[in-house]
């Protein structure tokens, strides 16, 4: 049976054990956590704990910074790297094991696709980078007994990681068991040729998956192949969970309330 999460913001609720309670009478296992920069997230460990005390299951977190670790700027990666230690460590405590954190190399920096075209930095120096900052964050990852996670983003929102098999080139020469890859189904929808062979290519690397529909609505929306995508990460032995991260369509709490029926209904491991 697959593991599906929510993120926070999308479940309704003042509290997280009141968007606990609403997740799991919709069928959710987890909730997954949003992780603002300025150590936001550690300023929540008081929160946090109380919510864990409480029994809620928090396997994930998803950053939402300004910058990242691979900005142009030395001093904003360095911030960016020492903000997401501090969120592998809270993620650790109170999301138990296999606690995951998520990364893209960044987000709405650079893009080929719109002007200037060209980035300040060449390929060579981006790749050299994420190693670094990769590295470090995976050694901090490991002591924690958490896993960082890259993400590859669409080519409208980053130029340097776009595809998995980018991810997997940069997480396989880092060769930490702490850094892997998250596939993202959205992004996947733009960036692959085909998503279930980049799965498929991908799974020894695969740390976590982010669904939404290919217009980055909930899942049943769009024109996603939901068997096949579901069939797959069954077939390479995916067992992580399945955090949805999209816009709504339709009344909100009905919309959020919908998808782990609909993903569970197009898991082709589960009898009919």
């Amino acid at each position: 049976m697959i593991k599906i999460s929510c993120q926070e913001q999308l479940l309704p609720g003042q509290t997280l054990p009141e968007k606990f309670a609403f997740a799991r009478s919709a069928g959710y296992d987890g909730i997954e956590l949003r992780a603002r920069g300025d150590f936001a997230f550690r300023d929540r460990l008081p929160e946090l704990r109380r919510a864990a005390r409480e029994g809620v299951i928090m396997p994930s977190v998803c950053v939402d910074m300004a910058h990242f670790l691979g900005a142009f700027d030395a001093g904003l990666r360095r911030d960016a790297v020492a903000q997401l230690k501090s969120q592998l460590s809270v993620i650790a405590e109170v999301g138990g094991p296999g606690a995951v954190a998520c990364t893209p190399a960044a987000w709405g920096m650079f893009s080929r696709r719109l002007p200037p075209f060209e980035p300040p930095r060449s390929e060579e120096e981006d790749r050299a980078v994420l190693l670094d900052g990769l590295a470090e964050l995976g050694r901090h990852a490991a002591r924690e007994g958490a896993t960082l996670v890259l993400e590859p983003l669409n080519r409208y929102e980053d130029h340097m990681v776009n595809r998995l098999e980018q991810a997997v080139g940069l997480v396989a020469e880092v060769g930490l068991a702490s850094v892997r890859v998250l596939a993202d189904t959205y992004h996947m929808n733009i960036e692959e040729d085909e998503p279930s062979s980049a799965l498929v290519e991908a799974a020894a690397w695969l740390g976590h998956v982010q669904v939404s529909d290919s217009n980055r609505f909930q899942p049943g929306a769009g024109h996603l192949d939901w068997a096949a995508l579901l069939g797959t990460l069954d077939a390479v032995g995916y067992d992580g969970y399945l955090a949805l991260e999209c816009r709504l369509r339709g009344e909100p709490a009905a919309a959020v309330a919908a998808v782990p029926g609909f993903l569970r209904r197009h898991d082709v491991s589960v009898p009919v």
